[in-house]
């Protein structure tokens, strides 16, 4: 299966505006699009906003159910995953550009690991979203925060003249006059009580007893209906949970949108990035609170354990695509803070081999062990038994697959899913032999407060 064969215009902009009036501008109202930007803001990190919608091509499945519109519907069943990877290849150009410029944006299920390893499939799923789900879109606004240039990439047909003009007719007029809106959500209930969470956490900890695991990942959900356009409920995560990745993504009755802090795996060039993130503390209420907490969490030893145990982890995986001698720690157990809490961060690096690609370093990383455990197949097994429904969105992954064999994911945590006005947001907390269920249990309420902080008070 291949894309349809277009031209490729760019279009660079003398005057700069803010990536969210933009997206106010021409892509709210859209059946689909999506804004993906970094509130960590340096030379090397969050120096571009990327945003669009307009796609000449929709693809999505249910399991192996795949469906994919463009001139024409077509269905069939396949492997979904390997689909993907020949649609993305089959665009494949020489047009340079320093960030994403073409391809599949979206999602990929944290069950979507079933397509690259042999877990039990024993839950429901109660979500109603799809595995995969991925747009290319035909405009894509890429804001450059360090240059303070903004450049328009299109894919076309005949001409794409008619439409700059009209995209700068829409730009540049004047902004509407401000409108507060109230966030409003109803029924929120979790998946489990707090009794079942602590249960789950001793059978887990029976395991690593026994010697099955090291480290295995429990989570809890929360559900709530929303009455807002989901666009606002982002809007406001955007002030309350400022994050290196932030995004939300429009497509159709689905709405994902969040605040992860978390690389998932990013290829440029021929070099793989991961960034693992394994320990937590809340923030502070005052700065002697906050140094006091920090410098409980770095020398905790439980916590030392489980960070470098991931680390080592996060270069297994690297290992199977990249060539040898290359993978090496460029940061090791730093603390990064976010707004709620604060967590031990490593970054690993490795030469992906010639032979591999971008989709092939995917599934060597995916999931993230960091929301599965170790070993990773093991401790997924455990999860799928003490786990009462299938995660879907959280802990997959949130991202694109460039036409230039680029790609940069990250993991769907500190997240909010929406079907229609149906709301889900899920945390975990990793569990280890020492674990104690009623601080495994504050954790996930802890890396939740942010997103609960998002659905309250209003936003303009």
């Amino acid at each position: 299966m291949k894309v349809p064969e277009l031209n490729i215009s760019v279009k660079k902009f003398d005057r700069f505006i803010e990536p969210v009036e933009i997206y106010e501008k021409l892509y709210r109202r859209d059946k689909y699009s999506f804004l993906y930007e970094s509130l960590e803001k340096s030379e090397t990190s969050g120096r571009f906003t990327i945003l669009g919608g307009k796609p000449f091509l929709i693809f999505l499945s249910y399991g192996k159910d795949v469906t994919a519109k463009g001139r024409e519907t077509m269905r069939f069943r396949a492997n979904p995953y390997e689909v993907l990877r020949e649609l993305v290849k089959s665009g494949k150009h020489n047009f340079s550009f320093p960030i994403f410029s073409g391809g599949a944006v979206g999602f990929i299920s944290y069950d979507s690991v079933r397509f690259f390893e042999d877990i039990p499939d024993s839950n429901p799923e109660t979500t109603g979203f799809p595995d995969m789900f991925f747009i290319f879109p035909s405009e894509i606004f890429v804001i450059d925060h360090l240059e303070g240039n903004m450049y328009l990439i299109q894919y076309y047909e005949t001409s794409s003249i008619d439409r700059q003009r009209e995209i700068e007719n829409l730009l540049f007029q004047s902004s509407s006059e401000r409108i507060r809106y109230e966030i409003k959500i109803d029924n929120v209930r979790g998946s489990v009580t707090k009794e079942k969470f602590m249960e789950m956490v001793r059978k887990a900890r029976e395991y690593i007893l026994a010697g099955d695991i090291f480290q295995v990942v429990l989570s809890q959900r929360f559900e709530f209906e929303i009455s807002n356009e989901p666009y606002l409920l982002f809007k406001r995560m955007r002030i309350t949970n400022p994050a290196p990745y932030m995004y939300y993504q429009k497509f159709g009755r689905f709405h994902v949108l969040g605040s992860s802090p978390e690389t998932l795996v990013k290829l440029k060039g021929d070099t793989a990035i991961t960034r693992p993130i394994a320990g937590t503390r809340r923030r502070g209420k005052t700065p002697e609170e906050d140094k006091r907490l920090e410098q409980e969490l770095t020398t905790n030893e439980k916590e030392r354990a489980e960070h470098i145990m991931l680390v080592d982890l996060a270069r297994n995986d690297l290992g199977k695509v990249c060539e040898p001698g290359t993978i090496v720690p460029e940061e090791l157990m730093v603390v990064g803070r976010y707004s709620e809490v604060m967590h031990i961060v490593s970054t690993v690096k490795g030469k992906l081999s010639p032979k591999e690609d971008a989709f092939s370093l995917f599934a060597a990383c995916f999931p993230a062990g960091t929301v599965s455990g170790a070993p990773k197949i093991r401790a997924m097994e455990i999860i799928d038994e003490l786990e009462e429904v299938k995660r879907s969105v959280y802990a997959g992954a949130i991202g694109y697959f460039d036409f230039t064999g680029d790609m940069d994911f990250c993991i769907a945590i500190r997240s909010i899913f929406i079907k229609d006005n149906h709301a889900y947001l899920q945390a975990g907390a990793g569990i280890v032999a020492d674990s104690d269920p009623e601080f495994e249990y504050r954790e996930t309420l802890n890396k939740l407060s942010a997103l609960f902080k998002a659905c309250s008070g209003d936003i303009g």
